[in-house]
Parts: structure tokens; sequence; C-alpha cells
């Protein structure tokens, strides 16, 4: 399994300890200095089920810098990807990725119920 996150980042350090103590394993990857690429992406969209907005950080400084609340709904996929794509900082974090499953943030009952 692999686990993309942001070291820095206090959600991911949640996300980590969680995986720590329930024994689970994985593969870690920093998510800005080994950035996901487009395909990389879309095949995470794939399996997550999610909204493909679910993959942008919202709350991060770059995708307000960017004004991206107001530009993504005018986007293409391919061209929310390519952008996601360009730097790991705009990417919701933690990602943990599985064989056929994908988990978007941190929320530990959703966790729980996929790995625990």
């Amino acid at each position: 399994m692999l686990f993309v996150e942001y070291p820095k980042c206090s959600t991911c350090k949640k996300a980590k300890k969680w995986l720590d103590e329930h024994g689970v394993a994985y593969e870690d990857r920093h998510i800005v200095e080994q950035n996901p690429t487009a395909e990389e992406l879309a095949g995470w969209h794939a399996r997550s089920g999610l909204e493909l907005k679910r993959f942008f950080n919202t709350s991060g400084n770059l995708y307000k810098e960017l004004k991206l609340k107001d530009r993504l709904g005018e986007m293409s996929d391919e061209e929310k990807l390519a952008l996601l794509a360009t730097n790991g900082m705009l990417v919701k974090r933690p990602i943990v990725v599985g064989d056929d499953f994908v988990l978007v943030g941190f929320r530990e009952a959703e966790w729980e119920a996929r790995l625990g």
C-alpha cells in the first residue's frame, strides 16, 4: 500500500500514527518531492469513487492564490489532473492507495472500515 503525505502536515502525522498503531504496512511517499503524475492521479481518481474536486487541497495557500474555487467549475477533468500534477501542495493529503481502493484525506471511521 502507498501512503502519500506531506511530512509537515499535522493531519498526515495523525494518519501515519494511526497506520503504525494498527500495524498497517505501507510505502511512504513525500507528495512534494515525488508529486503524483496526471496518469497516477487519473487512476487514483477512478479507484476512489470520489469527485475530482476532492483531490484538491482546498485549504492550501496555493489553491487560494490561484483562485481555484472560482476556476475549477470551468475546467475539464484533464485540465484538473494536469494542474494537480504540477505541484504536490495542490493535492489533498494524505492519500492511501491500495490495489482496489484509494482514500483521500484522513477520516478515521473511513480508514477503520477499509483498513482496520
